[in-house]
């Protein structure tokens, strides 16, 4: 880590931060003269600050807060290091953190630590699971009273209709996205292909494939941040929020997983298309756990905005073979590649928390040796099919009473994210359409 900062002299100041439960990145800027300290010792702050709502406000009745003292955890730096923050003027390092208690067990409420225990759980049975993101995004005009896309950069027009495919959308922001791969180069985060999508101004952005999970919810995080941040730069926003325009579709972060054993096999192949006995089980346990994990998919107001039928966004608990209409796709293509696309998360996703929830409930499927219903073929939403909680209040409630959750994921984080999320879900009542995207825009 000192080796990057030498080779970085320009650089003077630090930003380490760590995500709370919102995906929301919190820490402190240090300069670059006490980095020996951070990196040997790590930093601190309460234990409350990954548990604020998101406005990044305490938690009220949270015993975090005033019945412990508001206890400081101790944050040290995570395997990923030192890296740019090529959005900012002034040359900047950010050093991503994670938090511990003072006896240097992992805070059991750190989303990060929650995927690093699913993944725990795999190497015990010697698997690895191999994960890889689909960004959605919108570059938006937010200056007026109106959203709408911004003027291109080399035309000064508007783009007033979605244009899927479109080489002609992608070029008429050549200069963002020339400046956004190259700030992925230097933060060492895999974006792949670029494509515009089916809403109005909305671009996706593939992330290649990781055979360390904590590394790709790394980069999903990370490439959140230099999005937005970038964006801003360029004279605009950019927003991964589920549903910013009612009449176009929303926000969607798809999750490509598989699962490598101790020889390096996919287990999920056996060769032809349709895929192994572990691929169905892992399906299973994907589908099993759907309705109580919508929470980590859809964790915000808006989010059930996007989850309506017909919006290019699954709606109901089902599986498929090559069908963008079901939550779980298994794509075509090689064997040897076979793997599972989860497609309920919306872009406003904490990427930790929503990729702990996908591979804990695979495993659990496979753990169980559970078997999903036969797979669907057409229109999902054409189908009487279970749905996916299609509101917030009763997405908390089934996380919260869930007897898989508790299989994935830690009491105290759970805990800490229902009440979080009632806290949300009380305020945001008071708060118009106008008021509440306002909100959303810039934080998920």
């Amino acid at each position: 880590m000192k080796d990057w900062l030498r080779k970085h002299p320009q650089v003077r100041t630090i930003r380490v931060a760590a995500a709370d439960l919102n995906g929301q990145p919190r820490g402190k800027r240090i300069p670059t003269r006490f980095a020996d300290k951070i990196t040997a010792d790590g930093t601190r702050f309460p234990f409350s600050v990954l548990n604020l709502d998101i406005w990044g406000e305490d938690i009220e009745d949270s015993p975090l807060v005033f019945d412990t003292g508001d206890a400081d955890g101790v944050l040290r730096p995570t395997e990923r290091g030192f890296m740019p923050m090529p959005w900012l003027e002034a040359p900047t390092a950010l050093l991503p953190i994670w938090m511990f208690r003072e006896n240097g067990k992992p805070y059991e409420g750190d989303p990060r630590h929650a995927l690093a225990r699913v993944v725990d759980r795999y190497k015990a049975l010697g698997l690895t699971p191999v994960a890889a993101m689909e960004l959605e995004f919108f570059l938006i005009d937010d200056s007026g009273k109106t959203l709408q896309v911004p003027p291109s950069p080399r035309s000064g027009k508007r783009r007033k209709a979605a244009e899927i495919m479109s080489i002609r959308a992608l070029d008429a922001f050549d200069t963002f996205f020339t400046d956004l791969y190259d700030a992925c180069e230097e933060m060492d985060i895999p974006a792949d292909t670029a494509i515009s999508e089916s809403g109005l101004g909305q671009f996706e952005i593939n992330l290649m494939h990781q055979e360390d999970a904590l590394r790709a919810a790394d980069d999903a995080w990370l490439f959140k941040l230099l999005v937005k941040g970038l964006a801003r730069r360029h004279g605009f926003a950019a927003s991964f929020m589920a549903k910013p325009y009612p009449e176009y579709s929303g926000n969607g972060l798809h999750t490509h997983f598989s699962v490598l054993d101790r020889d390096g096999r996919n287990i999920f192949s056996n060769g032809g298309p349709e895929g192994s006995l572990k691929l169905r089980q892992a399906i299973a346990g994907c589908l099993h756990a759907m309705p109580d994990s919508t929470l980590l998919f859809a964790p915000h107001s808006n989010s059930f905005d996007r989850l309506v039928p017909e919006a290019h966004a699954p709606n109901a608990v089902c599986w498929a073979y090559e069908n963008r209409t079901a939550a779980i796709r298994v794509p075509s293509g090689n064997p040897a590649a076979r793997r599972i696309e989860h497609r309920v998360a919306g872009g406003d996703v904490n990427p930790y928390l929503m990729l702990a929830a996908i591979l804990g409930a695979g495993l659990l499927g496979i753990e169980q040796e559970l078997t999903p219903p036969p797979p669907i073929t057409g229109n999902a939403y054409a189908m009487d099919l279970p749905l996916i909680h299609d509101n917030w209040a009763d997405a908390i409630e089934a996380f919260e009473k869930s007897s898989i959750m508790p299989q994935i994921f830690a009491p105290e984080l759970i805990r800490n994210l229902v009440m979080t999320k009632r806290q949300e879900l009380h305020y945001m009542a008071e708060l118009s359409p106008v008021e509440q995207t306002e909100i959303y825009l810039d934080t998920v």
